[in-house]
């Protein structure tokens, strides 16, 4: 873990109740002058140094030493416009697609997606904050749904999209925005609606699920 978010970072001291102490003291095991980095959900970009100085069975008690500013983010802006799938498949990657530094995902009901999946923008922000905490991110996902293909590409011309095609992805490109498919891939009338889009593939023989072709191309961007 690389900071904590508490509601009350920034105060001097801070007492800590409950899973968070428990976590604390019983997972981590950390002991009375160990310093802790607290982060405010509302700021992530302001660290506050905190050093234990009690450990109760119930309570944890920790005064402030110093605070500094550090924002730790993607060198690289990097979108995805992600068909809508099954949010459980959504949400086993939601943390690496955070870690690996995704900006945006626009989640867009396409043809071929299952329309009584709704993506859960609450869910996915605890998702992804608890996520930042393990791997540092100071900047919050963005998250937004779009009704359709055509919708997406109108917001998003310079968008490049994810298909089988010649072109194998090297990471080298410049775009910004990904379009990726949902299972089954784009119909005849979304491929009419991306014709004039470029089109990239990834150098394997494999069909990969929706999910991996998110985390792959994003990890060939990104990294």
């Amino acid at each position: 873990m690389i900071y904590v978010t508490h509601e009350d970072a920034g105060r001097e001291e801070i007492v800590i109740k409950g899973e968070m102490h428990k976590y604390l003291v019983k997972v981590r095991r950390h002991q009375e002058g160990d310093i802790l980095t607290f982060r405010s959900s509302e700021n992530l970009e302001t660290a506050y140094m905190y050093e234990i100085i009690s450990i109760d069975p119930r309570v944890l008690h920790v005064r402030l030493v110093e605070s500094y500013e550090e924002k730790i983010e993607s060198a690289k802006p990097f979108h995805v416009g992600w068909c809508v799938i099954d949010t459980n498949s959504v949400e086993k990657v939601l943390p690496m697609l955070n870690e690996l530094g995704v900006k945006k995902i626009s989640f867009i009901y396409c043809d071929r997606s299952q329309k009584n999946f709704k993506p859960d923008f609450k869910r996915f922000l605890r998702i992804t904050q608890s996520s930042s905490s393990q791997c540092g991110r100071t900047d919050v996902m963005e998250f937004e749904t779009l009704k359709n293909i055509g919708e997406f590409v109108k917001k998003y011309p310079d968008s490049v999209v994810f298909d089988f095609c010649e072109e194998a992805l090297s990471g080298d490109e410049k775009f910004e925005t990904i379009l990726i498919g949902s299972e089954g891939g784009f119909s005849k009338a979304e491929k009419e609606l991306l014709i004039a889009q470029k089109v990239y593939r990834l150098d394997t023989p494999m069909v990969l699920r929706s999910e991996t072709a998110v985390v792959a191309v994003a990890s060939k961007m990104l990294l």
